[in-house]
């Protein structure tokens, strides 16, 4: 099974993270619906993606094919999860950046004490995976057949989609790839970019 968002070329990446709002992930016993998202496309392209320098053993999936999770750590404790995009042989991909839980609130509850609200059980990427209970090992795999993880059509429109900087890179952060869903509640708060000093000497 394919859809649009699938289907397009990967310099086209940023409309298929468009399209991803409001599409449900679901996976042991949870499932988040979609408010943000980033876009991130590959070699050569954007500095700020992972496959801007060409293929590695750890970003061998963002070049497909499309409907596959590409999973990493960061700081050595959080995982973040993308969606692969475009065309097999060309990097792209889109990372899950917030979600609504929409079923199974009590055990993202369970799996995210510190959430003051349920609007910020998935307010981020790593958030979002703890509710959800992936990490490493949901690494290249399906979402559309027997794997941890299945990405799910989204009931209805998304409803207005705004735009603006990405979070979190230190290349290309103003490029206006990350979206939300206008005004819900769920997505996480903005934080630019800021270069540490470099010691002088």
């Amino acid at each position: 099974m394919t859809y649009r968002w699938m289907e397009l070329p990967a310099e086209q990446v940023d409309e298929a993270a468009r399209e991803l709002l409001g599409w449900r992930l679901h996976a042991n016993g949870v499932t988040v619906r979609l408010t943000e998202v980033e876009a991130y496309s590959g070699l050569g392209a954007d500095p700020a993606s992972h496959a801007h320098r060409g293929r590695t053993g750890r970003n061998a999936v963002m070049f497909g094919p499309a409907g596959r999770l590409y999973v990493y750590q960061i700081y050595g404790m959080h995982f973040c999860a993308n969606v692969v995009c475009g065309e097999a042989g060309r990097a792209a991909a889109v990372l899950l950046r917030a979600g609504e839980v929409v079923d199974g609130v009590e055990l993202a509850r369970e799996r995210r004490p510190a959430a003051r609200t349920d609007a910020g059980l998935a307010a981020g990427p790593a958030k979002l995976m703890q509710v959800l209970a992936l990490n490493r090992s949901a690494d290249d795999t399906p979402l559309f057949e027997d794997g941890p993880a299945r990405l799910l059509p989204p009931d209805g429109p998304a409803g207005p989609v705004s735009a603006g900087p990405r979070v979190g890179v230190t290349s290309a952060h103003d490029v206006p790839w990350r979206f939300w869903i206008t005004g819900d509640p769920t997505v996480s708060a903005y934080r630019r970019h800021t270069p540490k000093p470099r010691p002088r000497g």
